[in-house]
């Protein structure tokens, strides 16, 4: 059976920094905005399930807001709650966190209602008809953009500011090469292994970190140790000759599986897959590569299978797996 491949692709990334008041007035002020968007993001919920449009909606939202530009900004947030639901039953949705959104729009200076430049942030309040004014803190990580959607939210007693900008201003690399470079996450370690078209091992690279998983370790800090070796790999790959990155594609996996080893069961806890998948893709996309998911069903059963005839570990032979069935689907399609 040949397996499934998709290519990762990333179109806006977004940056956290912190927002702080020039004035308690308008702090209270932004406080009270956000009460208000979220109330209208759960009328704007409600009535969609009713079957309302978007228009007619839109106008019963901007009696909430006083702003035509939020009102549309919670209807589309509302309408990605809804259809993100899945299985579950949409109307049992309700957003309890203060929060606000202001989507980007064409020709509006980056931003309609939250405007950014080098030294401060705006915010418009559409009670008092004033722009809010706030200072920012984004460390060396603010890019400024020609349109951006911004996302205000509190957190642990501060503000913080959340903008998604285009990817393309975050790519430094571009990559010609012709391997393939195929990753295993773990929560301990990070495989590499590097093949040829034709499924020849060309390099094998492994990133240990066994000390993340132990009692006590801070889960910040085990966050950044994972980065900085998954950055360190794909370095290497850049400079190597490799052209494609692979990983697992997650959405294929409905949930963890737990087993009866206590201590397996703590590292699967204390690893956030997804969220070093998507940092992986990320990194990945910037160094210049293309990267493609690949259906991981089988693979561990494979690897146990096959681990000692390459002479690799377990987690290596997984990731060689995992490279096989991408080689595999694009030999099927050229040859159907």
């Amino acid at each position: 059976m040949v397996a499934e491949v998709r290519e990762a692709r990333v179109d806006f990334l977004t940056i956290q920094g912190l927002l702080i008041p020039k004035t308690q007035e308008d702090y209270l002020k932004l406080v009270r905005l956000c009460y208000r968007f979220r109330e209208a993001v759960n009328v704007s919920m409600r009535l969609q399930l009713e079957g309302m449009n978007k228009s007619t909606g839109v106008k019963e939202l901007r009696k909430i807001l006083n702003n035509w530009w939020y009102a549309d900004s919670t209807w589309n947030y509302a309408k990605m709650l809804v259809e993100g639901c899945n299985d579950s039953n949409p109307k049992h949705l309700h957003v309890k966190s203060k929060f606000l959104i202001s989507y980007a729009k064409s020709n509006e200076r980056g931003n309609r209602n939250i405007r950014v430049d080098d030294y401060e942030v705006r915010i418009r309040d559409p009670f008092s008809r004033e722009w809010l004014k706030f200072r920012h803190d984004f460390g060396d990580r603010f890019i400024k953009a020609d349109k951006y959607t911004a996302k205000v939210v509190f957190r642990n007693g501060k503000i913080y500011l959340h903008l998604s900008l285009p990817f393309e201003l975050f790519k430094y690399g571009v990559t010609c090469g012709k391997l393939i470079a195929s990753f295993d996450l773990n929560s301990d370690r990070i495989n590499m292994i590097i093949v040829d078209w034709n499924g020849k091992i060309r390099e094998v690279r492994v990133k240990h970190f066994p000390e993340v998983i132990s009692h006590g370790f801070p889960k910040n800090k085990a966050k950044d140790v994972r980065l900085k070796a998954l950055a360190e790999l794909l370095d290497y790959a850049y400079y190597h000759n490799v052209g494609i990155v692979l990983f697992e594609d997650l959405d294929k996996i409905k949930k963890r599986r737990f087993t009866k080893n206590r201590k397996a069961n703590r590292k699967i806890s204390k690893f956030a897959k997804r969220e070093l998948l998507h940092y992986g893709v990320s990194m990945a996309l910037k160094r210049g590569f293309k990267v493609y998911f690949v259906n991981p069903a089988n693979t561990s059963k494979v690897a146990k299978r096959i681990y000692r005839t390459l002479g690799l570990d377990v987690h290596s032979t997984s990731a060689y797996v995992l490279a096989q069935k991408f080689t595999n689907f694009y030999e099927f399609l050229s040859t159907s």
